[in-house]
């Protein structure tokens, strides 16, 4: 009869955190799923656009809409919007524009990634039109004015009278020439 093996407990835990990490790896997509949902910046409010025309408007009420454009730390672009606010009626569609700029010496590729505030408020607006849609390139010394679409939904809870968009701005270029 063969003595019990003194590692076979320290295998077994090995083999169980293993199994458990492999686990945790596939939860993470849902995981982040949640966390966007919950802070406003899902997956469908920065890639899909939404058809919300055809509702009815709140004339009756106003709503600020702020508009704010950071740079990545890497990205030199200059990057502003053509208001900083707008005040509109819940249900109507609505429009501005995002200026960018190219300063460096060669030709780039940027992607706009928004987020919406607070984040209660995200459900709620609604991008038609974006640039954030898709990448924008540029040359050197170039510049684009890109557009935005968008319609504040008449079912914004009451205590939202300000909603904040803010973009910010990466160079992907790398990843682009990588396909």
């Amino acid at each position: 009869m063969r003595a019990p093996d003194p590692n076979r407990p320290t295998v077994l835990w090995t083999c169980a955190a293993a199994v458990a990490m492999f686990g945790f790896g596939f939860a993470l997509v849902p995981l982040y799923d949640v966390l966007c949902d919950v802070m406003g910046i899902g997956r469908d409010t920065i890639t899909a656009p939404v058809d919300r025309s055809g509702g009815e408007i709140d004339a009756a009420r106003t709503v600020r809409v702020q508009f704010v454009a950071t740079n990545d730390g890497t990205m030199p672009w200059e990057f502003r919007p053509e208001r900083f606010e707008l005040r509109v009626h819940p249900g109507a569609s609505n429009g501005t524009r995002f200026h960018v700029r190219n300063p460096a010496p060669r030709t780039m590729t940027a992607q706009a990634i928004p987020s919406v505030s607070p984040a209660e408020a995200a459900p709620y607006f609604h991008k038609t039109e974006c640039f954030c849609f898709g990448q924008q390139t540029l040359g050197s010394g170039e510049s684009l004015d890109m557009p935005l679409q968008f319609i504040v939904d008449a079912a914004l809870p009451e205590k939202i009278s300000t909603i904040t968009l803010s973009y910010t701005l990466f160079d992907v270029t790398a990843r682009v020439a990588a396909r």
